[in-house]
């Protein structure tokens, strides 16, 4: 893979070029930042920005000032290869908090491993309707140790008023769900991006995650997509390598709280 040309790509595409996650929300262009601006329950954020040492902070304040006037959190998601060089400091003295770094991880779908099963006495579960929303609530709950509310939310909006655009889906053990995991899609790009990936704690080491994985890669092919995006954590890191995903770059999400 062409890692420079690849995250160029990714950049044109999925940050400069960004499109609403969800049907409450709205992509804005303004003064050297991209932005999204959704509900309280939704996420608000800057995706991408073309700044340098001259006008960042008068941007940052800008955008504190535009989601402070809504009354609503936003993240500002710092690239490792994002301009200024200093753009996280300028951030941090400006109340901005970080969240743990991840790793921006890519890989070509024709290149992957795409033989993993799920192991014995696991099936995967397409989630196609409220119920089995309210199961990948639960496994986010239980895998990440926080509240899975939010992401409900906007999981059942996008299946109800966008279903061409996210896919669900949930490993069962028996009737107990222990895995979950989506696919989130943007059309007209050659990017689909793997999101909330989770195991509870009692089942994980056992090839879950990765059955998940290979799962949502081969709906991607089928779909079409030549790349598929994750921004992973130290976990998943191990075994996105292994599977043929390759690091381009870091992320680190940066929260102003009003």
């Amino acid at each position: 893979m062409d890692h420079a040309a690849v995250l160029s790509l990714y950049d044109r595409d999925m940050r400069e070029g960004a499109q609403p996650d969800g049907p409450d929300a709205r992509v804005e262009r303004t003064g050297g930042v991209v932005r999204q601006v959704s509900s309280a329950r939704g996420w608000n954020g800057v995706v991408w920005s073309d700044l340098d040492e001259t006008d960042v902070d008068a941007a940052i304040a800008a955008q504190v000032a535009y989601f402070s006037g809504l009354g609503r959190e936003f993240e500002w998601k710092v690239y490792g290869h994002d301009r200024p060089v200093d753009l996280a400091q300028r951030l941090g003295a400006a109340g901005f908090t970080a969240e743990p770094k991840e790793t921006l991880m890519v890989a070509e779908v024709a290149e992957l491993a795409l033989d993993a099963e799920p192991p014995e006495g696991i099936r995967l579960l397409p989630v196609t309707d409220a119920a089995g929303v309210d199961l990948v609530a639960d496994v986010h709950r239980q895998a990440f140790g926080t509240d899975g509310s939010r992401m409900r939310d906007q999981l059942l909006a996008r299946l109800a008023r966008e279903p061409d655009t996210v896919v669900a889906t949930v490993a069962l053990a028996g009737d107990v769900p222990v895995s979950a995991a989506r696919m989130e899609f943007v059309p007209g790009t050659r990017f689909a991006g793997l999101w909330g990936g989770g195991t509870v704690p009692c089942w994980r080491g056992r090839g879950i995650y990765r059955a998940l994985v290979a799962h949502r890669a081969h709906t991607a092919a089928t779909l079409g997509y030549r790349y598929l995006q994750v921004d992973a954590s130290t976990q998943s890191r191990p075994i996105l390598e292994r599977l043929g995903f390759e690091a381009l770059t870091t992320t680190t999400p940066w929260v102003w709280v009003p």
